[in-house]
Parts: structure tokens; sequence; C-alpha cells
């Protein structure tokens, strides 16, 4: 081999060895970002939720959420509390519980959405999302509330898997409640063909869901999970692991599907 070749070839391997570097370091800080943002949803609520408890006698919340439990169509499970995305057929089950206010939320969607999508589409996962109320209880306001029932409503429509995307790429500062404005989740719907309908509207406006928010949010008090997102895998909770990734992800579904 020539002098040349072979330099060629180092300078090939050099600049691989560099990208994957550069790759490595990126996805150190994205789940650093993750995580942090998780640390900071759950333990921010800690601070303030001994305040608002001392000045308030609840998040204004529980009459409006008295009424008859409605699930939305087609919800799976106990109560009907788990809105399914995906194959029924697939063989292995992402239970994730979310709230449409909590930024650490938000980023688990921003990081790991293209992979489920992938995942889902391609039969091989299949996804059940369950929604909370965390951030109305810790800072008040009813906008996690809210958004959960348009998003429940989004289901009835067959539309749930773009709604809820939607509304996490609209979703407003933590502090800010803007999700609490019907009209707000309207305009909203406006981003996804074919949602914006009167029975839709009317499914918001009148707050079909709540008391199934209510319910969802007192399953997941009585699951003793941590905070949200909470995230498990064929019953697994692997968004405690701090070396997952998309990628991680993907691998796990792949194989747990190898040997089914």
């Amino acid at each position: 081999m020539s002098e040349k070749n072979r330099e060629g070839k180092r300078t090939a391997r050099e600049r691989l060895a560099v990208e994957r570097e550069k790759q490595k370091t990126a996805e150190k800080r994205r789940r650093s970002l993750i995580v942090g943002a998780s640390v900071l949803c759950v333990l921010g609520l800690a601070a303030v939720i001994g305040v608002i408890a001392a000045n308030s006698g609840g998040d204004g919340t529980e009459s409006d959420s008295a009424g008859p439990v409605v699930a939305p169509s087609g919800a799976l499970g106990k109560d009907g509390l788990a809105i399914p995305v995906g194959k029924e057929s697939a063989k292995s089950t992402l239970t994730v519980w979310e709230d449409f206010r909590c930024p650490a939320c938000k980023a688990f969607e921003q990081a790991y959405s293209p992979t489920i999508h992938e995942l889902t589409e391609a039969g091989q996962l299949k996804v059940e999302y369950h929604l909370v109320t965390l951030i109305d209880n810790g800072l008040g306001g009813t906008g996690s509330r809210t958004a959960a029932n348009a998003a429940a409503c989004a289901q009835d429509a067959g539309k749930f898997a773009a709604y809820h995307d939607v509304l996490f790429e609209n979703q407003p500062p933590e502090s800010d409640d803007t999700l609490a404005d019907d009209g707000k989740l309207i305009e909203l719907a406006g981003k996804v063909d074919g949602l914006d309908t009167p029975a839709f509207r009317t499914c918001v406006e009148d707050g079909t869901h709540n008391s199934w928010v209510a319910k969802s949010h007192e399953a997941f008090q009585k699951g003793g999970f941590s905070g949200t997102p909470t995230v498990l895998l064929d019953g697994k909770n692997i968004y405690q692991d701090r070396s997952m990734t998309p990628a991680k992800l993907k691998q796990m579904v792949e194989e747990a599907n190898k040997g089914r």
C-alpha cells in the first residue's frame, strides 16, 4: 500500500473519530438537559407546594371535577385511564405519565418522540399515555387539567397523537397558565387537520373529561411515582436510567421483539 493511501485512510479514521466524539458530547448534553429538567420539575414543585397549601384551601378544581367520569373513546386499562397509540399487536408497551404544563415532559418529548413515532409506526411499540395535573396542584391554575381534557376530546375525534404533540410543541412557561384558556386550546386544535369541529369545541368548553382527568391523577398518586414524566417500558421504569437515550430505547424495544 502506498504512503499516500495509508495517509488517506488514517485521515478518514481521524475524521470518523472526531465525528463520533461530537455525537457522544451532543448526546451527553441532551441527556443532561432532560435529567436537569426532570429534577427542576419535581424539586421546583416541592419548593412551592408548601406556600400554596398555606395560602389556599386547594387548587380550585375539585368542584369542576366532581361530575361523572367519562373516559375518552378507546381508552384502555382499569377505569379506562390509558390512551393508546400504536398497533394493538405491538409486543412492547411504553407507559408514559405526563403533564402538559411540565417542562421536563416537553424535554422528554423533544428528545424521544421521533424514536417513539418510528417504533409505533413500525408496529414494534405501543404507547399508553396517562395524563396528570401535577403542575396545577403545585403551582395553582387549571392548565394541566384543561389541556388534558382537550387531549381526551382529541382522542374522541381520533386525533390524540397529533394534538398531544402540538400541545407540547406550544407549551407555555411552567408558571404561565395559558393552557387553562379554552380558546387557546381550540386555537391549537387548528394545527391538527380535521380536529377543530363543533363536537371538539363543545367537549373542551364543557370539560367533558374533567372527572376522568382527576381520576387519572389519582391513579398517578396511588402509583407512588415521584414526578413527571414517568416512563415505563413493559413495566420497568426506564426514565430513571441516566444512561437512557432514544437510541438505547430503540435497541431495547428491538431486542425485546426478537425474544418474543
